[in-house]
């Protein structure tokens, strides 16, 4: 399971004294057990990844307002930390296969007009699951959709 490689990591981290990764691991840990505790159950890994993914996004967001800010120090923290923890995502898709899953599902849908916009990303991060952002998914489906609804209001 994916919690307790986390688990396995943060002990080899302290014995390495590698302090950010201890912080960062030990604060991913007491997030996951809170929503064990609030779940009622072990968490599963897709439930893991996405715990992780949050964490990047906050630790990205971060340092964008720290960065504007002026605070490189912290900017440089929150980036850490954030490579840390996307060391447990699943490797990334490429531009262009998460556009042929997307034109794939566009397809399989029958999607064709900005209002199935909302169908389509749902469908979409179901396949991708933890390989793409959000933002990504949602931009090329934007794009896929406004290229079909005009080529379908012509004459």
């Amino acid at each position: 399971m994916l919690l307790d490689q986390i688990q396995t990591d943060l002990k080899n981290a302290q014995l390495a004294r590698d302090e950010v990764k201890v912080s960062t691991l030990r604060l991913l840990l007491s997030e996951a057990k809170n929503k064990e505790i609030a779940k009622g159950e072990s968490l599963t890994d897709e439930e893991v990844v996405s715990l992780i993914q949050r964490e990047v996004k906050k630790r990205t967001e971060a340092a964008e307002g720290f960065r504007k800010g002026g605070r490189e120090d912290s900017v440089l923290k929150e980036e850490s930390e954030a490579k840390v923890l996307e060391n447990y995502l699943p490797a990334r898709l490429s531009t262009e296969e998460l556009t042929k899953i997307v034109e794939g599902t566009i397809n399989e849908l029958g999607a064709s007009t900005m209002q199935d916009m909302g169908r389509v990303i749902g469908a979409v991060m179901g396949k991708v699951k933890g390989q793409a952002s959000g933002g990504a998914v949602s931009a090329i489906v934007k794009e896929k959709l406004s290229t079909l609804q005009e080529g379908s209001s012509e004459p």
